[in-house]
């Protein structure tokens, strides 16, 4: 039987728990909720009680003989992090075209000449079950030792049916197998694959007709998400395959705006999407519309850094009124980390979000762009026992000392996991 934890005496125990429902906008972003002195038990994978050291002591002093007691004196306590945005379950790598970047070629460049999504897409559709469980587990380790604690995960680098399954597959298995939550979406529509080159209706009419059916028969993914951009998926193309996902049953997301202006944002808008990723490049019109349908901006500074591009304006988006989110976008191509500390500390530095906006971004606002925000992303009474333990006082500290990772120790479902 695993036993009750006590972390009691944090400096500054952050549950980012409000009044209101939803993701959060403007200056609700920097209502982190803050007990100082801070307390919370943790007990059967649950949350059960959470207030200042005081008030857990006069509650809890008989049952603590049996608690894990924690003294957390001197360090900050938060919700784990979510990262709402990644691509985990792949084949291979792709150190070289770093390489070829930094000599000058183009993200689109590398593609269009056979690399890129379409060279993950070989050593994808190559690996075996149990060599992407292999590869992914390492991934999924790694993301607990950075403090995150829930991942949406796409599928992306079959490209034809049978390896899009085989990549859901593969994390509903590790759903049941690792501790860290696993939300699935499609995105069969990350590329038009090299085969059908010059026939790209045909093959949205592939994902239509025979991938999108399959996929939410067998209830592999959640979501259906879509690469809107030029050379890729035209807004057009893009609107079938949500409408086509919506009427299945997947919650639409959007790639949207990364290389070129594209529409992208206004048909994140329009089709209802939970949200729109990478945005780059989005209109004001766009942000706009967003900000009126209440998407979530899920923004990905690290990709930006990693492509040497100028990272998405996330402050004007929070001014304008549209919730964000932010992750790491763990991918092999254009961002290959699983450090959600240092996309907390780019979002404020590249795309000057405050401290208290960045946790928000990877917790609660994160949550809420997986659908999660009933079990994750914030510390209440009756959410999952999923909590961080920072070497650091405050949550200021967190974000000034960039580049660090600052974990102590994670519990997940109340278990230690890290640490």
């Amino acid at each position: 039987m695993v036993k009750a934890v006590w972390i009691k005496h944090a400096s500054q125990l952050v549950t980012l728990a409000h009044e209101t429902v939803g993701p959060r906008i403007k200056e609700a972003m920097s209502e982190l909720a803050i007990i100082e002195d801070g307390s919370v038990w943790l007990e059967n994978g649950i949350i059960q009680a959470i207030g200042t050291t005081k008030e857990l002591e006069m509650r809890y002093s008989v049952q603590a003989e049996n608690a894990d007691i924690i003294d957390a004196t001197g360090h900050l306590v938060t919700p784990g992090l979510v990262d709402p945005h990644t691509h985990i379950a792949y084949g291979g790598s792709r150190e070289r075209e770093f390489e070829m970047r930094l000599e000058g070629a183009t993200y689109m460049e590398i593609m269009n000449a056979g690399g890129g999504i379409h060279a993950t897409t070989r050593m994808t559709r190559e690996a075996t079950e149990d060599e992407l469980v292999q590869q992914t587990t390492k991934r999924l380790d790694s993301f607990l030792t950075h403090g995150v604690t829930t991942v949406e995960g796409k599928s992306g680098y079959g490209l034809d049916l049978e390896t899009e399954l085989k990549q859901l597959r593969v994390m509903k298995r590790l759903q049941e197998e690792h501790p860290i939550d696993i939300i699935p979406t499609f995105m069969g529509a990350h590329a038009v694959p090299t085969e059908y080159k010059g026939r790209e209706d045909e093959y949205v009419d592939l994902i239509i007709n025979e991938m999108l059916p399959v996929v939410a028969k067998e209830k592999l993914a959640k979501f259906n998400d879509v690469f809107c951009e030029v050379g890729v998926f035209t807004p057009e193309q893009s609107k079938r395959i949500l409408d086509a996902g919506k009427s299945l049953g997947l919650t639409p997301k959007i790639h949207a705006d990364e290389i070129e202006p594209y529409q992208g944002a206004e048909l994140a808008a329009e089709v209802g999407a939970i949200s729109a990723e990478h945005l780059l490049k989005a209109s004001d019109e766009g942000i706009q519309a967003m900000a009126k349908q209440s998407v979530i901006a899920c923004l990905l500074p690290a990709t930006a850094l990693y492509l040497r591009e100028t990272a998405a304006k996330g402050r004007t988006m929070i001014d304008a009124g549209v919730p964000v989110a932010i992750s790491t976008d763990c991918n092999p191509g254009s961002s290959p980390t699983t450090s959600m500390p240092l996309v907390m500390n780019l979002a404020c530095i590249s795309m000057r979000l405050t401290p208290a906006e960045s946790l928000c971004a990877a917790t609660y606002n994160a949550a809420c762009a997986i659908q999660m925000e009933d079990k994750v992303g914030s510390l209440e009474v009756g959410k999952q026992a999923d909590v961080v333990l920072w070497n650091v006082k405050n949550y200021q500290e967190l974000q000034y000392l960039f580049g660090v990772n600052h974990i102590k120790t994670v519990w997940k479902n109340g278990v230690k996991v890290v640490g």
